[in-house]
């Protein structure tokens, strides 16, 4: 078996995210890929799709199809709890509440990220072709991808502040004294270890075998959403392979209601179709009832993906394309940074400079991009935006780059 293919799912609540991630899932075991669906979702409606309980060990629910509800606090426990008891304990000792130090060393995003680090062990290691993830609604997603870049700073931050203080405790008094605890080796191996997961997961996030796809419904507020989630995807480099819309009218209805539904989101399918170019958008029509359990599942999988029987597993593992994304060119008297954010307006794009990262913000989702060597040395001489790029410019500060 080659490397793990990682698809998630993702959509603005209540637009049948779950269902197709599962019907997805039902419709690769069928063609013979080894399958497991799992849920991040809080909601835990993973279960009730498939008619089955699902727990938080993976289950088989049908021929190489197995199902998983993420258990992000007992996944957290094994990453994150031998440094945080270390952090209460010394808190404790400086006169901290012992609850209010349990909250003051939460990491930030903990369930949402850990959850990742499960996910990853199961790409890593869980011995499957495919992994189909099932996020929470697109605001919670676009923060919990965002979240491992996040984090690993925060802990590569804390690792060598700890060792500043025990450093300045053991040269000025005894630890004894002091009253704080010195931590072990142990405390920051683990620490360390942590750190070195999320960049795995980071790593993971970002592969060639990994993609997201999106799903909607053909109304307009909903297709807003999902294009801002589309652009926000791409500024932190994720690939989005496909967006589905779902709950389509036939446009062979015979009564007049459904005839005018049908027409309005026809236009609307034509401009998504537009708008997430060269990405396809495929359709799901109404169904005669809910589709819950394996078969209805299936069923529903190969009326939007095709007669599974017709699929191989190297057109189901296909990795998605390569998406334009952030990268440096040498230009004559400086450098241009690139950065893929398609849709994105001048309007609702922010850019900013803090020490040696460049923060861009598009509609209030923030990316913070560590500079390479040779831009931390320049200074940003202007920003274009065309076609859903934007190249930022970078000149030389002369008090900082030496002649050769």
């Amino acid at each position: 078996m080659g490397t793990t293919r990682l698809v998630l799912f993702t959509g603005k609540g209540g637009v049948g995210k779950t269902t197709t991630a599962a019907a997805t899932a039902a419709h690769a075991a069928r063609a013979g890929v080894r399958t497991l669906v799992a849920s991040a979702d809080p909601a835990h409606s993973l279960g009730d799709a498939l008619g089955v309980a699902v727990g938080h060990a993976p289950v088989a629910i049908a021929p190489q199809l197995f199902a998983q509800q993420v258990d992000a606090r007992a996944r957290g426990e094994r990453s994150w709890g031998e440094v945080q008891r270390y952090l209460v304990a010394a808190l404790g000792e400086l006169g901290v509440d012992p609850l209010a130090a349990e909250e003051l060393t939460e990491l930030p995003g903990a369930e949402e990220v850990l959850s990742l680090l499960e996910v990853r062990d199961q790409v890593a290691g869980g011995g499957w072709d495919l992994v189909v993830l099932d996020c929470a609604p697109s605001a919670e997603t676009l923060r919990l991808l965002a979240l491992p870049e996040v984090v690993a700073r925060y802990v590569q931050r804390l690792l060598p502040m700890e060792r500043r203080i025990a450093r300045v405790l053991s040269h000025a008094v005894r630890p004894a004294a002091a009253g704080v605890p010195m931590p072990s080796d142990a405390v920051v191996v683990a620490a360390e270890k942590l750190a070195g997961e999320l960049a795995a997961v980071r790593d993971v996030l970002v592969a060639p075998e990994t993609s997201v796809r999106l799903v909607t419904t053909p109304e307009s507020v909903v297709l807003a959403e999902t294009r801002r989630t589309w652009t926000s995807l791409a500024l932190h480099g994720f690939r989005v392979d496909q967006v589905v819309a779902n709950r389509v009218f036939d446009t062979g209805a015979r009564d007049a209601w459904r005839r005018r539904w049908s027409a309005a989101q026809q236009g609307l399918l034509a401009e998504a179709a537009a708008s997430f170019h060269p990405v396809p958008v495929l359709r799901a029509g109404y169904a005669d009832a809910e589709p819950v359990g394996v078969e209805e599942l299936t069923a529903f999988g190969e009326r939007l993906l095709g007669p599974a029987a017709e699929w191989s597993a190297a057109d189901v593992l296909a990795p998605a394309p390569e998406p334009l994304g952030l990268d440096v060119e040498r230009v004559d008297g400086g450098f241009v940074l690139g950065l893929s954010v398609p849709l994105a307006s001048r309007e609702e794009l922010e850019l900013g400079r803090r020490g040696d990262d460049l923060v861009v913000t598009v509609s209030g989702r923030r990316r913070v991009v560590a500079l390479p060597g040779a831009l931390r040395r320049c200074t940003v001489a202007g920003a274009a935006l065309r076609d859903g790029r934007l190249a930022v410019r970078f000149e030389p500060n002369p008090a900082l780059w030496r002649p050769v």
